[in-house]
Formats: structure tokens, C-alpha cells, sequence
């Protein structure tokens, strides 16, 4: 009877535990427990506070300091041609020399009649002695040494405008020999000898000055006052950069009087020594300058911004290990760094795995960047684009502080 009554008795209980175990609630895994997602992997950077030089770039064009078209003076034959294509002359060389045959017979004439006239007046310069021995002798009246010291004074203006002649006629045998007016390198030559040449003629060649040469670009005009200021402080610098990697170091000569209200820029002129003719005339060029620094900047990484149709963001790690989105203002990038405004010195930013943060987010950080940020901040001298514009013959890009 007991058998009979405890079968169905433990029958029911091993249905009863297969039941509940299948039929229980599944367990949540502890970090949903409370709805709580799990945190999320970040790279953090502390934004750091330093001082930035704001370095503008810009396209510039390179030009001669003294470029010169050499012309006849007068209509003539080409005697002689003195110099080469491209060679290198120096100021007073000799260049052309052209036919003078009838300017030197019109100085011989020149020479000539002074020498006529020369003999003339000594001739009245005698009689005048003479006459006034006889005027003192009372053989001869008053207005006979009169009329001999008229012709003694119309001589001597003679003789006078004979030299003025003589003058005269070198000056247009010196337009003869063609000389270079500044050194420089010459250009193509455009006649031979026997060529017909007139001072309304093309040039005969161009004298171009090379060493030192000059590059000629725009900056912005909000950073005009900068420019000026920096310049009463002493020499701006200028790098250029030419298309083959070469770079040369200059200064800045010429600030232009206006502004171009078009484009709203400033043109700017620099001079650099040239010895190893790495410009050259009509070449362009990148030119960057230093012309003003940024005190007490935040520096954080370009890639921590998170740039939105209105405004650009950052993500910065609290203290208790969540995410806050802050709104930042882009004053100026440098390489793969940026000055921000917006947050504070040692605030960590968050660098890499922004994309999957939401505002409140937890975050478990696996490391930073301050390597790559104190390399930034080093190169903060050498790298920069600046102030967004374009212009004429050159321009800057990027963004800068206002």
C-alpha cells in the first residue's frame, strides 16, 4: 500500500521540478541588470593649455625686384651685340653698341667751329687792348671801344654755345653704346648686328634682377593689424616654398596702402636672397609667415571634434566616468591639432570611439594621446592654415582666431 501511494507521490514532484526548471525566467547577466548598458571604450586626451604661434600660408608669386626693357635712344643700325642670352650682366657692362660713324663727324664738326671760334675772339680780345691803349692816349673816342667790346662779348657767348655743342654731341654719340642700367640676368635677345632699331622698337633685351628677388602675396585683412604690429616690432620672416621642395628664408618689405574690398585682403611684398636662384621670375610659390601668437590656448586633437551643421562638439570624461557632450568653438588647427574654445585645462577629451557616445554615456578609458599631442604642440610653429579666403594671384585657407 505504501509502494502503491509514493509512486505517484514522487512522480508528480520530478514533473513539478522539470516544469519550474524550464518554465523560470531567464536571468539578466549583471551588467543589464537595471537597464544599465555596458560602458563603452574611448581614447581620452587631458586638453592642454599653451601658447600657439598663428602661422599663415598663403600662394604668392615671385617677381623681380628691378626689371628693365632696354631701348635704343635714337633710330639706328645695330653695330655689335656684346652679351649672350641669359648671361648674368652687371650694372655698366656694355650691352649694344650702335653705328655712330655720323654722331662722331657732328662732334668733330662741333669741335671745330669752337676752335674758329675761339681764334675770333682772341682776335677781339686784341683789338680791344689796342683800343683802349688809344682811348687812354685820346686818339679814339668812347664809342669806338664800345663797338670792340660788343663783338669782344658776342664772341665769348660764341665760344660759350660752341662748348654747349660739343656737350651736345657726345651726349648723342653716348646713345651709341648701350649699357645696363642695373645687374640682373638678360633675357632673349631680339636683334643682331645690322638690325634696324628704334626707340619705339620692342626691346632690344630685358635685364632681370635675380639676387635679391621678390614674392608678392595676400593675407587676410583681419590680420593686418597683427602684420603691422609685428613689423614696428622688427623684421617679419618669410619662408617660401617652391614647387620643387626648395625653401628660402626673407622678410617682408612692402605692406600695400589698401585693402582689396573685393576679396577683403592685403597685399603683401617680401625680398629674398637669392644667390642660388631657387625663385625665379614668374614662379609660384607657398609663403608662411608668423605674424602674432595665441595665449593661454586650449589644444586639443582635431579628431576629437565632431563637426555638426550648426555647431561643433566634444565629448569630455567627468569624474564619474561618464560622457558629456560640450559645445566647442574652433578658433584656429594647426597640423592635426586645434584651439578650442569651450573647455577647461586637463579635461579629458575623447579621441577615438566618440561615434558610439551618447550624452551620459559610461566609459571605461583604455588609454590617450598625449604622445601625439605634445608632438603637435611642438610642430605648433611649423604647420598651420589659416583664415579661409582666396584671392587674385594667391590666397590662405583653414581657420584662424578672430
Amino acid at each position: 500500500m505504501k509502494k502503491t501511494f509514493l509512486i505517484p507521490v514522487l512522480l508528480m514532484l520530478v514533473l513539478a521540478g522539470a516544469a519550474w526548471h524550464f518554465l523560470k525566467p531567464a536571468e539578466k547577466p549583471a551588467a543589464m541588470q537595471g537597464n544599465q548598458p555596458p560602458p563603452v571604450l574611448v581614447n581620452t586626451v587631458p586638453a592642454q593649455r599653451t601658447v600657439v604661434p598663428v602661422r599663415l600660408e598663403a600662394n604668392g608669386y615671385v617677381s623681380s625686384l628691378n626689371s628693365v626693357e632696354v631701348r635704343p635712344q635714337v633710330s639706328s643700325t645695330i653695330a655689335k651685340v656684346h652679351i649672350r642670352e641669359g648671361q648674368f650682366v652687371k650694372a655698366g657692362d656694355l650691352l649694344f653698341t650702335l653705328d655712330d660713324r655720323a654722331d662722331r663727324v657732328n662732334l668733330q664738326k662741333a669741335e671745330a667751329q669752337l676752335k674758329k671760334d675761339e681764334a675770333s675772339l682772341a682776335d677781339f680780345q686784341r683789338q680791344l687792348a689796342r683800343s683802349q691803349d688809344l682811348l687812354s692816349k685820346g686818339f679814339i673816342s668812347h664809342s669806338a671801344v664800345d663797338t670792340v667790346q660788343s663783338q669782344v662779348d658776342s664772341a665769348r657767348a660764341t665760344v660759350q654755345a660752341d662748348k654747349a655743342a660739343i656737350e651736345a654731341a657726345r651726349v648723342a654719340l653716348s646713345y651709341a653704346s648701350i649699357r645696363a642700367s642695373s645687374a640682373g640676368r638678360a633675357g632673349a635677345i631680339s636683334v643682331y648686328a645690322g638690325s634696324l632699331v628704334q626707340p619705339a622698337s620692342a626691346p632690344l633685351v630685358t635685364i632681370s634682377q635675380i639676387d635679391p628677388i621678390a614674392v608678392t602675396f595676400t593675407l587676410p585683412e583681419t590680420e593686418l593689424g597683427a602684420l603691422v604690429e609685428a613689423q614696428k616690432a622688427g623684421d617679419v620672416k618669410v619662408s617660401a616654398r617652391a614647387s620643387n621642395g626648395n625653401t628660402v628664408e626673407g622678410k617682408v618689405t612692402f605692406i600695400d596702402n589698401a585693402v582689396d574690398a573685393q576679396n577683403g585682403t592685403i597685399r603683401v611684398k617680401a625680398a629674398f636672397a637669392n644667390a642660388d636662384q631657387l625663385l625665379w621670375p614668374g614662379q609660384y610659390v607657398t609663403v608662411g609667415t608668423t605674424v602674432r601668437e595665441i595665449r593661454d590656448a586650449i589644444v586639443i586633437p582635431q579628431a576629437a571634434i565632431i563637426t555638426g551643421i550648426d555647431a561643433s562638439t566634444v565629448y569630455v570624461v567627468g569624474q564619474d566616468r561618464t560622457a558629456q557632450a560640450r559645445p566647442v568653438e574652433l578658433l584656429y588647427s594647426f597640423g592635426a591639432q586645434a584651439v578650442v574654445k569651450g573647455v577647461q585645462e586637463g579635461e579629458r577629451i575623447v579621441v577615438d570611439g566618440k561615434q558610439n557616445l551618447r550624452p551620459g554615456s559610461r566609459v571605461n578609458e583604455t588609454g590617450s594621446a598625449n604622445g601625439s599631442q605634445k608632438s603637435g604642440n611642438a610642430n605648433a610653429g611649423t604647420q598651420g592654415v589659416q583664415a579661409a579666403q582666396s584671392a587674385g594671384n594667391g590666397g590662405t585657407s583653414g581657420k584662424s582666431a578672430p
